[in-house]
């Protein structure tokens, strides 16, 4: 049974400990905080976690807890996962590893002197069935060699306090590990365009943005991505190889024909259309925790995805491609 304690209980962090509770029979959460120290009270309640800790650091240094999840806001990631790295201990952390190259680099550094592996970074499309199936499909080379990759990436809304910038390294996020994993390829350079606003672009972000990316052998990524689509949360990629194309499917769904029309619900939230990817996700993270072994995406999947989207907030307005700049990959992710 792999005791975990839970830091931040917003949206995801309940998510994931309903998961882990009610879905994952060898896991117990053991602990949970949140910077509202109320919200992490009431979880503990509704879930029936004994302790609730005053502050993540606390619930890191507690014994009893094994393994530390990791689900605050983004600013907070890197400090939480480097001290419980510190302490030998498992992490998730959902995306992203950290808001910079440098703090990436702080955790990876302390992985390599502890000389294992320790986090997991919750890029949960790895273990959707559908690109897991693209996946299966490039890597047998039925289809040659993968040229060019298409994406979008489309949610309805954004809450208050959003930035352009967060377009990239909170929501594009997930499809510069993605598109990279499939690929098996690192990036080169990196450019993000500002283009034909949306009207529903109202609160001083830019939406939508192109993303556009070159890897090192050449292969050329196009994603566009609207943060205020104004209809739907709608994930889509497709990787044009020499032989054929292949496409994400979408999320199982009925087909309504009535009056005259042919209709399919769409869904519009991420935890609806990405639900079996997540519950493979952790229970995976559990059971290579508890045993102590190297799990799914690593700190450094996490640093690539953060270096990549360095350079396309760098690159905003330049006109010009960026290389994405990176350390050299220590030994210990090969």
């Amino acid at each position: 049974m792999l005791k975990i304690g839970i830091i931040g209980c917003g949206a995801i962090g309940r998510e994931h400990i309903n998961r882990l509770t009610r879905l994952i029979p060898d896991a117990e959460v053991v602990g949970c905080t949140d910077y509202y120290l109320e919200t992490a009270k009431k979880t503990a309640v509704q879930y029936g976690i004994r302790t609730v800790y005053k502050t993540g650091e606390d619930l890191i240094a507690d014994s009893e807890v094994e393994a530390v999840m990791i689900t605050s806001s983004d600013p907070s990631h890197a400090t939480y996962v480097l001290e419980a790295v510190r302490l030998g201990k498992q992490v998730f952390c959902e995306k992203p590893l950290a808001q910079t190259t440098a703090d990436c680099e702080k955790i990876i550094a302390e992985e390599v002197r502890h000389n294992k592996p320790l986090v997991q970074v919750g890029f949960m499309r790895r273990y959707d069935p559908g690109y897991m199936e693209m996946k299966r499909i490039i890597d047998s080379g039925s289809l040659g060699a993968p040229l060019m990759i298409h994406a979008c990436h489309r949610n309805v809304f954004q809450p208050e306090g959003f930035q352009t910038e967060m377009g990239i390294t909170n929501v594009a996020i997930h499809e510069l590990d993605i598109c990279r994993w499939l690929l098996r390829d690192e990036y080169k350079n990196a450019q993000v365009l500002k283009v034909r606003q949306s009207s529903r672009s109202t609160k001083g972000y830019d939406n939508p943005q192109i993303v556009l990316l070159e890897t090192e052998n050449g292969s050329r990524i196009d994603i566009e991505l609207q943060v205020a689509d104004g209809y739907g949360y709608d994930i889509q990629c497709q990787v044009v190889c020499e032989k054929g194309t292949i496409n994400l499917p979408d999320p199982n769904s009925v087909i309504k024909r009535a009056d005259a029309t042919c209709s399919v619900q769409l869904l519009t939230d991420w935890a609806d259309r990405f639900t079996t990817a997540y519950d493979i996700e952790l229970q995976d993270w559990v059971n290579c925790a508890g045993e102590g072994r190297p799990t799914g995406p690593t700190s450094w999947d996490g640093y690539v995805a953060c270096a990549a989207a360095d350079a396309l907030n760098r690159s905003r307005g330049t006109g010009k491609f960026l290389a994405v700049e990176m350390i050299e990959k220590p030994a210990l992710y090969s």
